[in-house]
């Protein structure tokens, strides 16, 4: 079993198994060979790994009835490091805004990673996740696997759903992939956002000149579809504030989506916004951006809202969650700016 994170598009994938099929072997579908090569799974398991790429052959995602063929190079990815990197539980303060016996929603901070990688096996939302089910009566066992729906970037706040048991999980992936899960976002972007409300619909990949960020590409067959729609909530002089919502949830969406346009999230800086994108030249104007830096040093982004049918009930779940301190502040402070902008820019 191997401990190395694979080098693949999704983000902080880890190879749990990784087997070299036999060259006598027949075909088979690939769920009946992996029931017989692993211990303790079912196909059930397979199939819904197989569902979200997990399973490589050759370095590809396949399908669960993919036959595999003599030489067959197979690896099992998951989203948590193997057993032998064991997530403690951590008493971390959590901001849990509902919970019940299957799912949990969570309105994360800015700042905190939310599942245990290369570098960051401590201090996680995973972590903290742990504790707070060790003190209850859940049927979840650490390292706690099986919980993680979606995920938010590490300086982006808010909500985030948790399934508490595998069929929750199941049944919450599905409505993900449907894109049936509603989402919205708050970000402040630099410069005057044209339309009142518009539609994005770029390919996304990652950047293969720099890995930490993924990039829009207009090349038949390349990248992921993604479309993000957004609406113009408050405009500034040389920002805006908008809400987007997500059609598609591909790594870094909103992000590459936004600077693609020419409008990068606020203090964005993989993605352009950390530095001065729109606005006068003069001395004072680059101090009140270093100003405006200082009270929200991170992306601008928020996931304020979050919608789903519960796996359980079948009922629908509306959560919304206030923006934090730093975004509200910046906010306040371009309003103020906005407001004085004759008299401010007479400093030059």
């Amino acid at each position: 079993m191997a401990n190395n994170t694979v080098n693949l598009d999704q983000e902080d994938l880890f190879e749990h198994h990784k087997i070299t099929v036999d060259p006598g072997q027949e075909p088979v579908r690939i769920d009946k060979y992996l029931i017989n090569r692993i211990e303790n799974v079912s196909r059930n398991r397979i199939q819904n790994a197989t569902k979200s790429d997990c399973i490589l052959v050759n370095n590809q995602a396949v399908k669960s009835n993919y036959k595999v063929k003599p030489f067959d190079q197979i690896s099992i990815v998951l989203p948590h490091p193997p057993r032998d990197k064991e997530v403690k539980a951590e008493n971390l303060q959590l901001d849990i805004v509902y919970e019940d016996d299957h799912v949990l929603v969570v309105n994360k901070e800015a700042g905190m990673v939310v599942h245990p990688a290369y570098g960051n096996f401590t201090g996680t939302l995973v972590n903290g996740l742990i504790y707070h089910f060790g003190k209850s009566d859940t049927d979840i066992d650490p390292p706690f696997r099986a919980g993680l729906v979606h995920r938010i970037d590490k300086d982006t706040s808010g909500l985030l759903v948790i399934a508490k048991d595998d069929y929750s999980l199941t049944f919450l992936a599905r409505q993900f992939f449907d894109h049936s899960v509603e989402r919205s976002y708050s970000a402040l972007v630099w410069g005057h956002v044209k339309d009142a409300e518009g539609t994005i619909t770029k390919n996304i990949l990652r950047d293969p000149k720099d890995r930490r960020r993924m990039i829009t590409t207009t090349k038949a067959g390349s990248g992921k579809h993604a479309v993000t729609h957004y609406k113009v909530l408050e405009q500034f002089n040389y920002t805006s504030w908008i809400e987007c919502k997500l059609e598609t949830g591909r790594t870094h969406q909103i992000r590459t989506h936004l600077a693609s346009i020419g409008h990068p999230i606020f203090n964005d800086e993989p993605y352009g916004g950390a530095r001065i994108v729109s606005g006068p030249s003069f001395t004072k104007y680059k101090q009140y951006i270093d100003n405006c830096f200082k009270l929200i040093p991170r992306q601008a982004l928020h996931a304020q809202s979050l919608g789903f049918i519960h796996p359980h009930s079948g009922k629908e779940m509306i959560f919304h969650s206030d923006l934090p301190d730093d975004f509200s502040s910046v906010l306040s402070k371009w309003r103020l700016y906005s407001q004085n902008k004759q008299e401010i820019e007479h400093w030059k």
